[in-house]
């Protein structure tokens, strides 16, 4: 939501808010087939793969696997690295928006 805000009020480039979106529904994506996998006993996604994921911008749609596919929602330590990992992409979203990431920002080719 603050992602939607930031572009709307042209502090962020659409890019980023876009990004969120393609990252968390890729996110959704790896968690529903590695519930599938684990329902079946098939070859499974790995949690640091989960965890990438979430830390590049996907733990949106990592929290909506979480409560819609009821998947990765009860381990107690998958669920504190997670946590990490989205308060880490929080950290680098807001750092984003300092001077020093408007900075950086704007030397993308994008």
């Amino acid at each position: 939501m603050a992602v939607a805000v930031n572009v709307f009020t042209q502090r962020s480039p659409l890019w980023v808010f876009e990004l969120y979106i393609v990252v968390s529904l890729l996110t959704f994506i790896l968690y529903a087939v590695d519930k599938s996998a684990a329902r079946n006993g098939r070859w499974r996604i790995s949690e640091k793969t989960l965890h990438l994921s979430a830390l590049a911008g996907g733990w949106p749609g990592a929290i909506f696997a979480q409560q819609r596919l009821r998947h990765k929602s009860k381990k107690r330590s998958f669920r504190i690295v997670f946590w990490i990992t989205a308060i880490l992409n929080g950290g680098a979203l807001i750092w984003l928006h300092s001077p020093d990431g408007l900075a950086a920002l704007r030397l993308l080719p994008i």
